[in-house]
């Protein structure tokens, strides 16, 4: 192995630069992954816009927390891991070709997973999502947004035998939808009329389960008018541009119980990591049509920017490693 390796740094809004940087040997308690890839998440698009609150350069291969790859060299006091094992990432150093990571920070995968690509922090986030939500055969099930998120939701909450009623802006994403088994999709433009259809669908009812994964405040307000009495609102789209209201004459109404489905405990995130590895090998869920662009490590203001515009066919952004 050379002895340095490139990663990106975010030098400025909209600007990554490259470096070579030495390959450190793990320190007790960590390991050193060579990625094979890492996906580009959401919730990263408004650090490379920039905020007035960010300050920059970020440190090296950050903010990308998507890797996977395969183990390189192991510190002490590493028992559960070793040179050779395919591993996904939790860490956030993962937009470089080598990331050392705390062991607790990297997750093993099972050696008959034959999938070439893996986020699994993403994959593990809908995982947990869906058990959060307990989702039963009998329920009727709202998701509004259909990203890469939404649609690996679609797919799992389908696959239960749950009505799945999927509400996305784009007529890619609709189609997507469409794909992952969604009982019916709707155009998310007019709030009163998705609002009208559903109960319609619903026999005025509402939805058993609602799940907002978008995280601006009109999918909030359109997520909690369609949950059902004494329904669930799972909210898993990840609001972060400031405070939320909500109508709560309403949610005491209905009686419904609302779910803050992001998890924040690594142990937590780790066995969903580990359980949407096994849904992979076993082929109960199946993420690879949603990966639709691929870029290269020197490439990732352009994937960003594809973030940000989304294009006629643009779901999930992954950057590969060749080495």
């Amino acid at each position: 192995m050379k002895p340095d390796s490139p990663a990106a740094v975010l030098a400025a809004p909209g600007r990554f630069e490259y470096r070579r940087l030495p390959l450190p040997a793990p320190d007790p308690g960590h390991v050193r992954v060579r990625l094979k890839g890492c996906g580009v998440c959401g919730s990263n698009l408004p650090v490379w816009e920039g905020r007035d609150w960010f300050r920059y350069p970020l440190e090296p291969a950050a903010p990308g927390h998507e890797g996977w790859g395969v183990v390189d060299a192991v510190g002490e006091d590493v028992d559960h891991l070793r040179a050779g094992d395919k591993v996904a990432l939790l860490s956030s150093n993962a937009f470089a070709e080598v990331a050392v990571s705390p062991a607790d920070q990297v997750v093993a995968l099972p050696p008959g997973l034959d999938a070439d690509e893996f986020p699994g922090e993403p994959l593990g986030c809908a995982v947990n999502v869906f058990r959060r939500a307990r989702i039963l055969p009998h329920h009727t099930v709202a998701i509004v947004g259909v990203g890469f998120l939404g649609a690996l939701l679609t797919q799992l909450v389908s696959r239960t035998g749950a009505k799945t009623y999927a509400i996305a802006r784009r007529p890619f994403a609709r189609s997507l939808a469409a794909g992952m088994g969604a009982t019916r999709v709707l155009a998310m433009d007019d709030h009163r009329r998705i609002v009208e259809e559903m109960r319609a669908l619903t026999d005025g009812l509402g939805c058993d389960r609602v799940i907002e994964c978008v995280g601006l405040q009109w999918p909030l307000d359109l997520a909690s008018e369609l949950v059902a009495e004494r329904g669930v609102l799972v909210i898993a789209g990840y609001h972060q541009d400031g405070p939320r209201q909500v109508n709560m004459q309403s949610w005491n109404w209905r009686g419904i119980d609302v779910v803050n489905a992001h998890e924040r405990d690594p142990l937590v995130y780790s066995l969903g990591v580990t359980a949407a590895a096994t849904a992979v090998e076993e082929r109960r869920l199946d993420p690879s049509p949603l990966y639709t662009h691929r870029f290269r490590l020197t490439e990732l203001d352009a994937a960003f920017a594809h973030l940000r515009d989304r294009p006629e066919g643009f779901c999930k952004a992954l950057v590969r490693y060749d080495h």
